[in-house]
């Protein structure tokens, strides 16, 4: 299993934002960072700041990616034809993860690496354990028979403060999903504005 090195909420209270839209969230009573003197860092933030918490924040929302698993998709997303920011986002919703998160198979990103690590997933009918598979478009991806009853995934499948976005058609009844098409920034359903231009940025000068 992955390790976490950061719990959500000390993600959220990091970056100052709740940014999964968790009711839960510590930063919706303190938009403040942690620690004695976080109500002080309020001053105004240098080009490389921006670009630098535009990183974590993206790095952050997708299960707090290791650099070098960041870096790795980012220079993916370089090398095809386009606009790089819209092909890191797409890469990123293309992770077997986040498909499994979007599906509302489980109730967070963090939870959904869990959940394909233990098995608990198949792709095109053939069990994949691996978080960053990236899957294409038409591939289904179900939950396993077995699986279909944890406690995660019927608290999932009930939770009314997301929907899955139109990229994705899931049918709950079988928990089955299809990922029907690769998305674009506006597509996604972000809870906080993310800004991959700025992430280019910070990999173009560093």
């Amino acid at each position: 299993m992955t390790k976490r090195t950061s719990a959500k909420y000390k993600i959220d209270r990091r970056m100052g934002e709740n940014i999964w839209g968790r009711a839960k969230s510590p930063v919706n009573r303190r938009e403040y960072g942690p620690g004695q003197h976080g109500q002080r860092r309020k001053g105004k933030m240098s080009d490389f700041g921006l670009q630098l918490r535009a990183k974590q924040k993206l790095k952050g929302y997708y299960g707090d990616l290791t650099e070098k698993q960041f870096k790795r998709i980012f220079a993916d997303a370089a090398r095809v034809k386009g606009d790089t920011g819209e092909q890191l986002i797409g890469l990123l919703e293309r992770r077997l993860d986040a498909v499994v998160y979007r599906a509302k198979f489980v109730p967070t990103i963090f939870a959904a690496r869990q959940f394909v690590n233990h098995g608990h997933v198949t792709v095109n009918g053939q069990r994949v354990n691996i978080p960053s598979y990236r899957v294409k478009e038409g591939d289904v991806i179900a939950v396993r028979d077995k699986s279909k009853q944890l406690a995660s995934v019927l608290e999932a499948v009930q939770l009314s403060e997301r929907d899955v976005p139109d990229y994705v058609e899931a049918d709950h009844s079988k928990m089955t999903a299809t990922f029907v098409r690769t998305p674009g920034l506006s597509d996604v359903p972000y809870a906080v504005q993310m800004e991959p231009n700025l992430v280019i940025e910070y990999y173009a000068q560093n």
